[in-house]
C-alpha cells in the first residue's frame, strides 16, 4: 500500500496553485488608449499562451508529491514466540439448545450465544495457540491447538447441539481430554476455559479427578455456569421447574479453586460477554510479536517529472511563447 514520509507537505498544495493564478494576473501589462488596431488573428501562439503557466503550476505540484516521499510499504507481523496455549471446552448437550439467552432483544439457545462469545474472544487473542473440546455424553477435540484462528472459526461455527451426545453431560471426561492436550505442551502459561450448563452424569472420570490432574501439571481451568435463573412455568402456572436446569455450581467452583482458576455464573447474554473479557484481561498474551515494515522510495519518477516540466517551462516562457510587458 501507499503511505507518505510527510503527508503535512501536500498541504501545500492550494498554496502554490493560488500562487501561481495571483503572480500570472498581477503580470506588468502594457497599456493602450485603444487597441482597436491591434487586434491579432488567432495563431498557434496565443492558443497555447497559457501553458507556461499549467507548466508550473504542474511541475511545482509534482515537487511537492516527491517532498512528500510516497513509498510503497509491506508490513510483516514476526511472532518470535508463542503466547498462551487455551483450550476452549463447551457443552453440546441437549439442555444448550434451551432459548433463555437474548440476542438483540430475541431469544437465542445457550449454545449459539456461548459460540458468538467464544468466537470475539477467539478474535482478539490473535497470537496464543487455541483449541476447541466438545462434550456431551462423551467429549473430543474438535479443533487441537493451532494458531489458525480462521479455520478455528469455521470449526465453531460448524458446532451444534448434540454432536457428541444430547442426553447427558461428561464434565469430568471433557475436563481429561482438554489436560491431556496440554500436558504434552510446553507453555509459559496453559489454561482451560470450560463452559456448561449440567453436572456431571456421564463417563467413568468424576470432575474432581480430573482438576487434580490439571493442578499437578500446572494447568489453569476458568469454569462458567451458563443458564437463565428462575423458574419456567407450564400451562396455567400451575407447574414449574428451575431454569437453570441441573447446574452444578458447587462442582464447577471446587474445580477453579483447585486449579487456581475462577468460577463465574453467567446467566445472561452481557454478563457471558463479560465473564469472556475478564478471562481475556487476566490472561495477558506472552507472544511476542515485531512488525516488520518494508519500505520502497516511490518519489523519484515524481521529482523527476516535476524538473522536467519545471525545465521546460523555463525554455517555452523565455522563447516561444516568451511574453513582453
Amino acid at each position: 500500500m501507499i503511505e507518505w514520509a510527510f503527508p503535512g507537505v501536500l498541504l501545500a498544495a492550494p498554496l502554490v496553485v493560488w500562487a501561481v493564478v495571483f503572480a500570472w494576473r498581477r503580470r506588468p501589462r502594457l497599456t493602450f488608449s485603444s487597441n482597436d488596431l491591434l487586434r491579432p488573428g488567432r495563431s498557434l501562439g496565443r492558443s497555447v499562451a497559457f501553458l507556461p503557466e499549467l507548466l508550473l503550476v504542474a511541475g511545482l505540484l509534482c515537487v511537492l508529491v516527491a517532498l512528500a516521499r510516497p513509498q510503497w510499504t509491506q508490513r510483516e507481523t514476526v511472532v518470535r514466540s508463542e503466547g498462551i496455549d487455551i483450550l476452549l471446552v463447551v457443552d453440546t448437550s441437549g439442555s444448550m439448545d434451551s432459548p433463555d439467552y437474548t440476542v438483540g432483544g430475541r431469544p437465542a439457545s445457550r449454545l449459539d450465544v456461548a459460540k458468538a462469545v467464544v468466537g470475539r474472544f477467539v478474535e482478539g487473542r490473535p497470537h496464543d495457540r487455541i483449541g476447541l473440546v466438545v462434550f456431551g455424553e462423551e467429549a473430543f477435540t474438535q479443533v487441537p491447538l493451532t494458531l489458525d484462528h480462521v479455520g478455528l472459526a469455521s470449526f465453531l461455527g460448524q458446532v451444534q447441539i448434540g454432536m457428541a451426545g444430547s442426553r447427558s453431560t461428561a464434565v469430568g471426561e471433557a475436563l481429561a481430554v482438554a489436560t491431556r492436550r496440554l500436558a504434552r505442551l510446553e507453555a509459559p502459561s496453559r489454561v482451560v476455559i470450560l463452559l456448561t450448563d449440567g453436572r456431571n452424569n456421564a463417563g467413568t472420570l468424576d470432575p474432581e479427578t480430573a482438576a487434580q490432574a490439571a493442578a499437578a501439571l500446572g494447568i489453569k481451568v476458568y469454569t462458567i455456569g451458563v443458564g437463565a435463573s428462575g423458574e419456567i412455568r407450564g400451562p396455567l402456572g400451575l407447574l414449574s421447574r428451575p431454569r437453570g436446569g441441573d447446574l452444578d455450581e458447587p462442582t464447577l467452583r471446587a474445580i477453579a479453586n483447585a486449579t487456581g482458576g475462577q468460577y463465574w455464573r453467567a446467566g445472561d447474554t452481557e454478563t457471558l460477554r463479560r465473564v469472556y473479557e475478564i478471562i481475556d484481561a487476566l490472561e495477558t498474551s506472552t507472544a511476542e510479536v515485531k512488525e516488520v515494515v518494508h519500505a520502497e522510495e516511490r518519489y523519484h519518477a515524481w521529482l523527476f517529472a516535476g524538473m522536467i516540466l519545471l525545465a521546460l517551462q523555463a525554455v517555452l516562457s523565455t522563447t516561444i511563447l516568451r511574453r513582453l510587458p
